[in-house]
């Protein structure tokens, strides 16, 4: 699969890690940035990515920053996203399982170290299907905010 990931400064390390691991994983990563640890605004490097979910490009994608809430943020504001911070395999599974979250948000600071429990986070995501049932009806209440909603 195509995977989108983009990072600020503070995620770049990390970036570069999953990176590899992807590639390991027989997936091809597409970097939108940012390519070194100069500092940068991370917004700037999350709407790539969400960007391109949102429109249905790719359908996940994973962004990385220092401690993986402000591209989680950022990336939420688009409509056809639904991104999730994840920092335990165990919740990576929970995100897709549950909310059919479609863009993992990594908090790279504590992470880019943790090449293992990088894997196991990106196993458990890929390995898991959104379960649907009761989790649909509250995905779509959530999908629900963002529709009709004028300017």
């Amino acid at each position: 699969m195509i995977i989108p990931i983009a990072s600020d400064h503070a995620g770049y390390k990390a970036k570069q890690v999953t990176k590899s691991i992807l590639e390991k994983m027989g997936h091809e990563p597409v970097d939108f940035g940012t390519h070194s640890e100069d500092s940068v605004d991370y917004p700037d490097f999350a709407i790539q990515v969400a960007e391109r979910v949102n429109s249905g490009d790719f359908p996940q994608g994973i962004l990385v920053c220092g401690s993986g809430q402000g591209v989680c943020m950022t990336a939420n504001k688009y409509p056809k996203v639904r991104a999730a911070l994840v920092y335990t395999p165990s919740v990576s599974s929970l995100t897709r399982l549950h909310n059919n979250a479609n863009v993992m948000c990594l908090p790279g600071r504590d992470l880019e170290d943790k090449p293992e429990v990088i894997e196991e986070m990106l196993t458990a995501w890929f390995d898991t299907e959104f379960e649907g049932g009761r989790h649909n009806r509250r995905v779509e209440k959530i999908e629900s905010l963002t529709q009709n909603k004028d300017a």
